[in-house]
Parts: C-alpha cells; structure tokens; sequence
C-alpha cells in the first residue's frame, strides 16, 4: 500500500502529512513518558522484523500480491504508541533507501500504515481481547484486528485517492476494499501466528511491561529477520501488490511519478553492482535490516529516559 509520488495532489499529500506530524509527535510524547526501559531493544528488534516481513510479498488473487503492514502486531506487543514509531521508522528507510513509497507522499504512507492501520487495529483487538484473556483468544483477536487494520487503511487510501481526483470514489472504494480484503486475511494470518509463537515461548513479552531477560529474544530475533530479508525476499511474489493492481484496473498508474524525487541508493530493493538478482536482493534487504533495526533502537534510546 506504498503510495508513490504523483497518485495524490498536493493538498490532500499535505494534509496527510500533517496528520502523520501530529499523531508521531504524540506517539514520542507517550513513548518518552511510558515505555518501560527495558522494552527498548523490543522496538529495534520490531523494526528490522516488520521491514523483512514487508518485502515478502505473498499472492493473494488474480495475478495480485500483498504484504504485511506489520502495525498491528506491533502495537499488540508494544503498545500503539511505539508502534507508530517503529512503523514510521521502516517507512522513512524504505522510502529514502529503497525508493518504496513516494518522497511527497510519505506523511500519507505513515498516516495510513503507522496510524490508521495501527490505531484502529488495536482498537478492534483491546475490544475483542477483553472478551477472554486466554491464548486462543489473544491470538484469534490479534488475527481478527490485523484484518481489520489493513481493510481500515485501504478505505482511508481510498478516500485519499478521490480527494486528490485520481478516481472517484464510488469507483475507489469497491476496488481499494475488495482487493485488500482478500490482502487483509494474510496480515491475519501472519499476525496471529506470530503472536501465538510469541504466547507458547515467551507469554511474559505480551505483558505490559515483560519480565525476564530480552537478550536472547533480541539476539534469535534479529537473525530471524536477517533469514528472512536474505534467504526468503529474493523468491517473494513478483505481482503487484493492492494498490499497483487497483491503478492498473482503474487507469491511473501512470500518474506515478517516473524518477523519484530523491534518488535512492539501493532503487527497488537490489544492491547495485551485484549481477545476481537474487544475491543483490539478499545483500540489499540485510542492509535495510540493520539500518531499520539500528534507526528505531537509536531512537528508542534517545527518547526513553534511563532513569526509568
């Protein structure tokens, strides 16, 4: 769901990045005052898995792919607040370093998938989750609100799409919907399974806040995301994902800006200089995943004050 540059004008791309600036700044406010220190390496470790598991591209239907957002099985275990933070992170990366995602529509991109996707996730999942406090439950509501996260934010590109007049919206939402419906039921799956893998070894990292020792958590998990960004992303689906798919039905793909603002040092997730497609593919998403995991603990640390 990457916007790219040109596929919204310049007031609604405005507008949503003033909505992604408030919601960041107050996603800083509440991490500063209420992540537990100890948390911190959690949000780095998030990051550097969420950006691998984006690159994965899985098909859906009809020559269509999708991808984790990733938003709300971070808020689950982080708390929605850092959860905006470790999703704006991975987006900052992939729009400046693997030009993924349009320069001028980055507020709209985190807006979307940091904010919208996340927020009301969370939302459906507290609700269903307060239900029972059973593993099943937690993990059936994580499922359940990672769907509707992803639908929820497809909905809202859809409105930003015919506020822009790229396609009206009676035309924008059926498809916008349609599509990631089908794109939702991934994120679910995903979501809930990550999370019940996380119930059965470490159950402690679902409380608020974790107990116990985060090193080795930190340690498996970072090497987690580096096999998936180097033995998984080269082989993920070539298809193109919801939106590319719904601008290509709908007739508007070429509004998509040709040359990215910014020129990017490592376009389209390849290392350049490396002849083989998939080793530059690996190369590059190993260095997207130290950067993400880097950018988001750096960050953590710089706002969590040690005294707590």
């Amino acid at each position: 769901m990457h916007i790219p540059d040109g596929f919204l004008d310049g007031k609604t791309a405005a507008a949503s990045a003033v909505l992604a600036a408030g919601g960041l700044a107050v996603a800083l406010r509440q991490v500063h005052r209420h992540l537990p220190r100890e948390r911190v390496p959690l949000l780095g470790l998030s990051a550097a898995f969420v950006f691998a598991a984006q690159m994965l591209n899985f098909p859906v239907a009809g020559g269509t792919s999708g991808h984790l957002i990733g938003s709300v099985l971070t808020a689950v275990l982080l708390g929605p607040s850092a959860a905006v933070i470790v999703i704006t992170s991975v987006l900052v990366v992939q729009c400046f370093l693997f030009a993924d995602g349009g320069v001028l529509a980055l507020g709209a991109n985190i807006f979307l998938m940091a904010i919208v996707s996340n927020l009301s996730g969370y939302a459906v999942y507290r609700l269903v989750h307060g239900w029972s406090h059973s593993v099943r439950s937690t993990v059936l509501a994580a499922a359940f609100a990672g769907w509707c996260g992803t639908v929820l934010a497809a909905i809202c590109c859809a409105g930003q799409l015919a506020l822009s007049g790229t396609v009206p919206w009676t035309t924008a939402f059926p498809a916008m919907t349609g599509v990631h419906m089908l794109i939702g039921l991934g994120e679910g799956l995903i979501t809930g399974l990550v999370i019940a893998v996380i119930a059965r070894a470490r159950p402690d990292l679902l409380d608020q806040p974790a107990a116990g020792n985060l090193t080795p958590v930190l340690g498996y998990g970072l090497l987690l995301a580096l096999g998936l960004a180097i033995f998984v992303a080269p082989f993920a689906s070539p298809w193109p994902d919801g939106l590319e798919k719904v601008a290509a039905t709908l007739g508007f793909e070429h509004r998509a800006v040709a040359e990215p603002v910014l020129p990017a040092p490592l376009p389209d997730y390849e290392m350049p200089g490396i002849q083989s497609a998939v080793a530059a593919t690996a190369v590059a998403g190993a260095v997207g995943t130290f950067i993400v995991f880097g950018l988001a603990a750096i960050l953590a640390r710089v706002l969590v004050p040690k005294s707590r």
